[in-house]
């Protein structure tokens, strides 16, 4: 599953109502996954004893709309795993059971079904007396015929997956007219067994077989391939997808809903047959489908070369369905997104999903073909596909948009180490969801990163190969991995992998630099809490430039504090621990002014960049002229964040020579290649307040990129110009939420009591991730427009706040609803919503800001 979640940095976000912060993030798909609230020891968690095998699954499927039941009959083959048994358990949760028979091939050909008996007790596992004792050389087959009630289950999720009910019917009976009738599976971590029985664990392996009967209309998909459709004398049809290589059970899926299907391929290799790549969308999203998944082929080009294996699946299929309960999910062959991948290609300039597919698709390696024997392991799966994020931008568009992201996870970890520190490899938890954290995803990814710089390139991939070949189709634990690399590099690794994958915590150093005569001298202090964590072995690199010129040390620092001594012919211009920014941890290395500022021009590394024009981003640094200029020629940077940030720092700038930063910032505005650098320049002229933008702001308005127009249209209407309305009807109705919202905010300022019911049907056909926003100024409007309006909104605030499937968009209608508390009723309305939460993310958040 996919990271990028809305995070302690997203929801102050909320909590201050940035606009448009929520919508990019929700972009940002598998994010949903990683947010999760802190863990708590456990008892012991190992991987499941393995009583039985399940070699094959084959599903005959049915669907009762009405009711959200599954009508099937699943027939499963086992083999004792060791031992001889006379009994069987099966996971099953909910489960109506029809019926439980043992099957028999006679040599006619005729299958003799023979009942068995069973208990059912906690309608969790199935029980099953077995005719016999078995071996493990014996095989045999039962049938189970079924109902499965997903919707029926007590509710039950994690602050990563929303809902553990495995399958969903969305628009069940189609009461909502602006969403689509579907039906999706979500299945980890243990929810497939809500809808098919099964040895619902991550270190079994089955092939499968499933036969799905709908609506002629509707379009299906599962794992593996489609073999036939079948139309049935009752109009139905019967498709049947197999799938002949094994994996986890917790992988299977089937969606069934009216999606457009696009196909694309690739070319045989010596090492595979010819690949089938497609996408289901909406029928809107058809013509976009290519835009969005495109890129799909050349990933898997690029992974099979980087990680020395092919892809070995018989198809892969991507598919956005609507209201999915976490961000994206990496089933064999058939990944399901969630809906905010579905973008216009006006949408794709502002940026695209490529972070959220490179993930899932690098599952189908790490996850898929070797997967974590128990979720105790599950870095395994999860560090490897976060970490293909950034192997797939260090490829795709360079290795400072790589480290940029690279940045990002490693802030989101270390703001998550605020309050939990967890060794990734944790056998201790209190729920097997706890491990959907950022420490499996970002700490992981960033882990795996240092490892590849302290073992080198060539003999980090070929690790990765050898660890993939060996455990193909089997599970691995990190003493896998571990004797992999060693292997390839005749190290004894257990340094690394004790201290980084098996104690908490992260490397906090200080670094404090002492320049004498003909040398430079650094003190390093380790400075993290010792009793928990370790006082690391940090192979680091150091770069000491003098006369211009720079040199660059291995260093091996491993104690609490240790010196290290340089000779040098005269002061550095700059010196730099930990010069490639490898370090799993915060660096604190103290520098002045005209160390950053030669940074910033000597350093080829986006993180080195970053951390200059950050460090000097306050005004009083503009000031001076030296770090004025610097930031100037920033704005004209090679890289499009280092320019966005840089034109940021200007925001509100009085100070000297304001009219060549202000031309710098305007053909930033006009001409940048970069959308985001572009509205960047936009809200920075915004903030002078002065008016002598508003032609490039309504020059703007013609933008190709959406984000663009939105900041324009913001920026333009805050004036109030002759044209304001004009220019907000021209603009009401366009299909994007940023935009929309601009117009709501210019609408909210002078309300207008006949604009409620435009509020109200733009709420009704928003995305979840425009709609938090949205509400916002929606509480702008309802508080200037009285009491009477106020009143009308209520009910239907509360339906929101209640019951949208989005969390962020039920807080936010409770935070529109803590605008009208003067109201009667409201007050105790609002306490009733936040007893009745059942999302661990929004109980917290409830909790922390009950009163806001």
């Amino acid at each position: 599953m996919f990271k990028h979640f809305l995070n302690s940095v997203l929801l102050l976000v909320f909590l201050i109502s940035s606009d448009r912060a929520l919508g990019q993030a929700s972009r940002s798909a598998e994010a949903d996954k990683k947010n999760v609230s802190l863990s708590a020891q456990g008892p012991y968690n190992p991987s499941r004893t393995l009583q039985h095998d399940l070699i094959h699954t084959r599903l005959d499927l049915r669907f009762d709309w009405v009711r959200q039941w599954v009508h099937g009959k699943a027939q499963l083959r086992f083999k004792p795993h060791f031992y001889p048994q006379n009994t069987l358990d099966v996971d099953a949760k909910g489960f109506d059971i029809k019926g439980i028979f043992l099957l028999d091939t006679l040599k006619t050909g005729e299958t003799v079904f023979d009942t068995l008996n069973y208990t059912y007790n906690d309608r969790q596992k199935i029980h099953i007396l077995l005719p016999r004792t078995y071996t493990r050389a014996d095989t045999f087959d039962i049938q189970i015929a079924y109902t499965a009630k997903p919707n029926e289950r007590p509710m039950g999720g994690s602050a990563a997956i929303s809902q553990d009910k495995g399958l969903y019917f969305i628009n069940h009976d189609g009461a909502e007219p602006n969403k689509p009738r579907q039906i999706w599976t979500q299945g980890e971590t243990e929810a497939n067994s809500c809808w098919f029985p099964t040895i619902d664990t991550p270190n079994e392996k089955m092939t499968q077989e499933i036969y799905l009967t709908v609506e002629n209309r509707y379009r299906t998909l599962s794992n593996g391939q489609l073999i036939s459709s079948t139309l049935n004398p009752d109009s139905s049809r019967t498709d049947y997808w197999r799938q002949t290589l094994p994996h986890a059970p917790y992988l299977a899926m089937v969606a069934v809903g009216e999606f457009a299907y696009v196909k694309d391929s690739l070319p045989a290799t010596p090492e595979r047959g010819p690949l089938e790549v497609s996408y289901y969308v909406e029928p809107a999203y058809e013509s976009s489908a290519r835009a969005i998944f495109g890129r799909t082929p050349e990933m898997v080009e690029f992974f099979e070369k980087k990680f020395g294996v092919p892809y070995v699946w018989e198809k892969y299929s991507q598919i956005a369905v609507r209201d999915f309960v976490t961000g994206a999910m990496e089933n064999t062959t058939a990944t399901v997104h969630g809906e905010t991948v579905q973008m216009d290609e006006r949408q794709l300039v502002d940026g695209n999903s490529d972070d959220v597919i490179a993930h899932e698709l690098a599952h189908h390696w790490f996850g898929n073909l070797t997967t974590a024997e128990s979720w105790a392991n599950l870095p395994l799966n999860e560090a490897f596909a976060t970490y293909a994020e950034y192997l797939w931008r260090e490829h795709k568009e360079g290795v400072y948009s790589a480290d940029m992201h690279g940045l990002d996870d490693l802030n989101q970890y270390i703001a998550e180490a605020e309050t939990k520190q967890e060794p990734l490899i944790r056998y201790h938890y209190t729920d097997r969801e706890q491990m959907f954290d950022s420490h499996s995803y970002a700490k992981g990814g960033r882990v795996l990163h240092l490892l590849r710089k302290t073992v080198g390139d060539e003999a980090f991939f070929e690790s990765l190969t050898l660890y993939l070949k060996r455990h193909r189709f089997k599970t691995a634990e990190l003493s896998d991995l571990r004797e992999a690399f060693e292997e390839v590099t005749g190290q004894d690794l257990n340094w690394f992998f004790n201290q980084w994958f098996l104690k908490p915590g992260h490397a906090v150093i200080k670094v404090e630099k002492e320049y004498r005569q003909g040398g430079v001298q650094l003190t390093v202090l380790q400075q993290q809490d010792s009793t928990r964590t370790p006082i690391y072995r940090l192979p680091v690199k150091v770069d000491i430039w003098v006369k211009g010129q720079k040199k660059s040390y291995d260093v091996v620092v491993d104690k609490a504090k240790q010196v290290l001594n340089f000779q040098v012919e005269q002061r550095p211009d700059l010196v730099l621990f930990d010069a490639d920014h490898r370090i799993v941890g915060t660096v604190e290395q103290e520098k002045n002014k005209p160390e950053l500022v030669f940074q910033f021009y000597h350093t080829d590394n986006y993180l080195d960049k970053y951390e200059s024009i950050t460090r000097l981003e306050d005004k009083s640094n503009l000031i001076d002229s030296t770090v004025r200029h610097m930031m100037m020629d920033a704005m004209n940077d090679k890289f499009w964040r280092i320019r966005q940030v840089a034109t940021g720092n200007f925001a509100e700038y009085d100070g000297q020579e304001f009219a060549d930063v202000e031309r710098i910032v305007q053909s930033k505005a006009r001409n940048d290649a970069k959308s985001l650098v572009r509205q960047e320049a936009i809200n920075t002229l915004a903030s002078y307040a002065d008016n002598v933008n508003d032609p490039l702001f309504r020059e703007a308005l013609n933008d190709t990129s959406y984000a663009v127009v939105s900041s324009a249209l913001d920026s333009y209407l805050l004036s109030k110009p002759g044209d304001a309305s004009e220019i907000a009807t021209r603009f009401e109705n366009v299909p994007n939420g940023e935009i929309v919202t601009a117009v709501a905010n210019y609408y909210a300022s002078s309300p207008d009591t006949s604009r409620y019911n435009w509020f109200i049907n733009k709420m009704n056909t928003m995305k979840p991730q425009d709609l938090y926003n949205f509400l916002q100024v929606f509480g702008k409007y309802l508080i200037r427009s009285g009491a009477d309006m106020q009143r009308q909104a209520i009910p239907m605030l509360e339906v929101m706040a209640r019951t949208s499937p989005a969390y962020f968009v039920r807080f936010g209608a409770y935070q529109v609803l803590g605008l009208l508390q003067d109201i009667e009723g409201v007050k105790s309305m609002r306490k009733d919503i936040r007893l009745s939460e059942r999302d661990p993310k929004l109980k917290e958040m409830y909790e922390q800001f009950k009163d806001f």
